[in-house]
């Protein structure tokens, strides 16, 4: 069944009714048959020609003929009963089967759309803007009619929605306010494999719905499952498997033990420049920080000759607005080869057309939390087997590729088959807040895939008790309400919330906005020196979060100019990013009857509202000791040793007692985001912590 009117089969059906309609008068005795038949072919006719009215788009025969082509299409009618005569459905389909774009349309072709929507997660923000586009091109509709999409700070759906793509994230927070997912029909879980907190805690709140609801289809699907352990976890549920539009593709891996895989990356870019057939690059390593050094050396140190292409450098990362990343699906000019150089961002759901030649590093950066210190560090680790198959995959989508692994065979083979669940390595106290708001008081009553760390478990409860966001009894309480009502982590709610007492949530609602996107400031390799100095002229004595405030302020009065913040090396798209969110904050803020206050210049309840959010990353200053070069402080209550990051304007300041936003480790353990704060402001905001001043 294609998604629209096949023009060609609706003109012959017309001229089949006119040449009847001609005939005799006489002899034209309209039966039942003939009449159902007229009637038919007119309502086509109106169809279409109500659609020509309305400007609606028809979509171009090419787009048909695309989705043919794909592997998932063979299967189609079969997969389509499958869907029908199964609740839950585990879905094996090999890179470039077409599961992403197609399965939700195949929903709707069998009904799914009448009783309600069919919601599909991807992992990453990239991954549901891109597969949206493509979507609702097929669909022949604009982003936000029939198809749409929801991300943090941004939704793109309306109420004429039918298949809604989202972050996995988005999905669980919309289970805190409609528990049944009553606007659904559907859901489909992509990409289960990589398996985020999020989407392990989606399948244990899901696999509780679907016994409620009989009505909701539930569809896993991924390309490298473990399909067994899926299908016992939801009771024996059917394995579909769709074979992929796989090239072959040859892997050549490194025989030597390399650390240094940005150089080697660079002269594996290098050599097929200068050696292999047109082609395009895809490049993967761990963090904006190599990825940057990388795309440098390429840009301003590798001088292709003309016998070679021109290289077009796309770097890809978290960080970079949608706008860059968007980069990486236009095509390269004749005379260019384009050199996508991604984190792990570009492994799945993405379809990049041209991409002919993958470098795989071998390395991703993961977060690691150690409850018993309450730090959460993101360190660089060996990918997975599964994730390097993946990483290779995206070689062979649109031809025959090569995947250059810039590590040994011996070394593949002692990768973990897959990689560690994140429920077992993270923080677990916003997702504990949400399952508290869903309904869930007790945690063990929840059945997950792989259960978490009971020490985290509890770790998070004692923080959120801390927040008294649940009370004692391990019930939500009403401010634990409220902040599970921002698309916020809980100690970012917890200071909007505290700042309406405090009467400061203007400069509050400003510093959450700053503090939920990346770094403002630059700080280009080539001008260190003078992005330090510009950033020394916003250093003040009350910490960084108040001196991003400032930063946020003086752009505002300078009416956003992007000029200034070049000048100044601010990063411009941040600061618009970070605009936007406050200003939907705003609105939730509003809609809750929160009153706006400023403290104008008196910036202590401001400091104090810092306080009640990150009062348990508590830091002082240990005594001066004459053979010590720099300070360093001392975390509590876990003691252990931290130091003040070269960039903080408290570098030099070096208050007594500090309260920190993160620890981020290099060659020490830096704490970043820090505000000054007086040791007698965390018995006031946070009176039930346990800390020995």
């Amino acid at each position: 069944m294609d998604d629209v009117l096949d023009i060609n089969s609706l003109s012959h059906e017309m001229d089949e009714l006119t040449s009847f309609l001609l005939k005799d008068e006489n002899t034209r005795s309209l039966n039942t048959e003939k009449k159902e038949f007229s009637e038919n072919v007119q309502f086509k006719l109106d169809s279409y020609m109500t659609a020509v009215k309305l400007n609606e788009k028809i979509v171009p025969a090419d787009i048909i003929e695309r989705r043919k082509k794909l592997p998932i299409y063979t299967k189609k009618n079969e997969l389509m009963n499958a869907i029908v005569n199964n609740h839950v459905l585990i879905i094996i389909g090999e890179t470039g089967s077409g599961k992403t774009t197609q399965l939700p349309q195949y929903l709707k072709e069998v009904g799914l759309t009448i009783t309600g929507r069919i919601g599909c997660t991807q992992l990453r923000r990239m991954a549901v803007k891109s597969v949206t586009k493509r979507v609702a091109q097929e669909q022949g509709c604009n982003i936000g009619e029939e198809v749409g999409y929801t991300i943090r700070f941004e939704d793109m759906t309306s109420e004429k929605t039918e298949i809604q793509y989202m972050t996995d994230g988005i999905l669980l927070r919309e289970c805190t306010y409609d528990k049944m997912l009553s606007n659904y029909s559907a859901v489909i879980l992509d990409e289960s494999h990589e398996r985020t907190i999020d989407t392990d805690i989606l399948l244990a709140v899901l696999k509780w719905i679907i016994r409620k609801r009989n009505d909701l289809k539930l569809i896993i699907s991924s390309a490298t499952l473990d399909s067994v352990k899926f299908s016992n976890y939801f009771d024996g549920a059917t394995v579909f498997n769709i074979s992929g539009r796989m090239f072959p593709v040859n892997i050549i891996y490194n025989p030597f033990q390399l650390y240094d895989y940005e150089r080697s990356a660079a002269k594996t870019v290098i050599m097929i420049n200068e050696q292999k057939e047109r082609g395009d690059i895809l490049v993967f390593l761990t963090g904006e920080d190599d990825i940057e050094t990388l795309s440098d050396y390429l840009n301003y140190e590798y001088k292709p000759s003309s016998l070679h292409y021109n290289l077009k450098i796309i770097p890809v990362y978290s960080a970079l607005p949608w706008e860059q990343q968007a980069l990486i699906f236009e095509p390269a000019k004749k005379n260019e080869r384009k050199v996508i150089i991604a984190t792990n961002i570009a492994e799945t759901s993405l379809t990049v057309d041209g991409i002919r030649y993958v470098i795989d590093s071998g390395y991703v950066k993961q977060k690691v939390y150690n409850p018993k210190k309450d730090m959460e560090v993101l360190t660089k680790v060996r990918v997975s087997q599964a994730q390097a198959i993946q990483r290779t995959g995206r070689a062979g989508r649109v031809g025959p590729g090569v995947c250059y692994r810039l590590y040994s065979q011996s070394q593949f083979d002692l990768f973990p088959s897959a990689p560690i669940p994140e429920i077992k390595r993270t923080s677990l106290t916003n997702t504990v807040l949400l399952l508290k708001k869903i309904g869930f008081i007790n945690l063990n009553d929840i059945d997950f895939l792989d259960a978490p760390p009971t020490d985290a478990i509890n770790f998070a409860l004692t923080e959120l008790e801390l927040f008294e966001a649940i009370d004692k009894t391990g019930h939500i309480t009403e401010i634990g309400i409220k902040m599970a009502s921002f698309p916020l982590e809980p100690n970012l709610a917890k200071m909007l919330i505290i700042s309406e007492v405090l009467g400061c949530t203007e400069e509050i609602l400003t510093i959450v906005a700053l503090l939920s996107v990346s770094n403002i400031f630059f700080r280009p390799k080539k001008k260190q020196k003078l992005a330090d100095k510009a950033k020394s002229n916003f250093f003040t004595n009350n910490g960084d979060l108040i001196m991003m405030m400032n930063v946020y302020n003086q752009w505002h009065q300078t009416s956003q100019d992007k000029n200034w913040c070049h000048e100044n090396f601010i990063n411009h798209r941040m600061l618009l990013e970070a605009n936007s969110i406050r200003e939907q904050l705003l609105d939730i803020m509003k809609s809750r009857k929160m009153k706006l206050k400023s403290s104008f210049s008196d910036m202590t309840p401001v400091l104090k509202s810092i306080c009640a959010g990150f009062f348990q990353n508590v830091a002082k200053k240990k005594p001066y000791l004459a053979n010590r070069k720099k300070y360093d402080y001392i975390t509590l209550p876990s003691n252990e040793v931290v130091f003040i990051h070269p960039g903080s304007c408290m570098h030099k300041v070096l208050p007594a007692w500090v309260v920190y936003q993160k620890v981020v480790t290099t060659s020490k353990e830096f704490m970043r985001g820090i505000t000054p704060i007086d040791c007698s402001w965390l018995i006031e905001m946070a009176p039930s912590f346990n800390l020995q001043i």
